[in-house]
């Protein structure tokens, strides 16, 4: 019986190897599109149990501070600064705090590295998340305004504006809070991080600027949800600059994919430690 050559038995390893590398190729890395879309429903299944009640929270605390401030704001521009803040504070108590909460909360219990192992691109899962918790606003915000709106008597005209400022500042704030989330060392870091955001969006979005120190008047413009307060409040008048609508509108947008774009930066950075 003769002996097979050295070289013969490498050579078919290698062929066998290639046969299988053939055979079971790896899976193409899912495009952004559907990725977003899988995350998006996950997300809001999620959610929808645990952060519904959180929820009507934000939507009672936004009510509670319009009628407190009913007893000193009797009406004109103040009263569109309050009811337009109160609004959006909703917006930016389940998109930025809660998703400051949820980020931090998932990359402390190493959540990020169930996402790393999934052949989504980071930023799907950003968006997806951020878009699922800025969903959740929808309801609370306009009831809200439409509260609003009576205890002011404001009028119901344009509150179509809802339709545009809720997604907007959503992006905006929900690109904050994944950002402070992802960024922060600790769990409890990213959660006090998350609630000096909201008090600061409630401190400068709902209080009247004119009645703010000059300083207070620069930060609130340094905040993101100050321009969808800014647009939602210009539409209370009889004839609304549309404009200058338009164009806070813009601002709020630019400001929603800068922060969802550091969100995203932060999710690898995060993930790949």
């Amino acid at each position: 019986m003769s002996a097979v050559p050295l070289e013969a038995v490498i050579r078919a390893e290698d062929d066998r190897a290639a046969a299988v590398d053939v055979a079971a190729p790896l899976g193409p890395r899912a495009r952004m599109l559907p990725a977003l879309a899988a995350v998006y429903r996950a997300q809001l299944s999620r959610a929808r149990v645990a952060r519904i009640p959180l929820l009507f929270v934000a939507t009672f605390q936004s009510v509670g501070i319009m009628i407190l401030m009913r007893g000193v704001v009797d009406g004109g521009s103040e009263a569109h600064a309050v009811v337009a803040g109160s609004s959006v504070l909703v917006v930016a108590f389940v998109a930025l705090n809660l998703l400051a909460q949820y980020f931090g909360q998932l990359r402390g219990d190493g959540g990020l590295d169930h996402y790393a192992t999934l052949p989504v691109p980071p930023a799907a899962v950003v968006l997806g998340a951020a878009a699922a918790y800025a969903s959740f606003t929808v309801p609370g915000t306009i009831v809200t305004a439409v509260v609003g709106c009576g205890l002011f008597g404001l009028p119901l005209t344009h509150l179509w504006v809802l339709a545009a400022v809720i997604p907007l500042a959503g992006a905006a704030l929900a690109g904050l809070g994944a950002a402070l989330g992802l960024l922060a060392p600790r769990p409890e870091l990213a959660t006090l991080l998350g609630q000096m955001g909201m008090s600061a969006a409630l401190l400068l979005g709902v209080l009247p600027a004119e009645r703010m120190p000059g300083l207070l008047q620069y930060a609130r413009d340094l905040l993101p949800s100050t321009y969808g307060v800014e647009a939602l409040a210009r539409t209370f008048r009889g004839d609304p600059d549309w404009g200058v609508v338009l164009l806070d509108l813009g601002v709020c947008a630019v400001v929603g994919v800068v922060s969802l774009t550091v969100a995203t930066w932060a999710y690898r950075r995060a993930a790949v430690r």
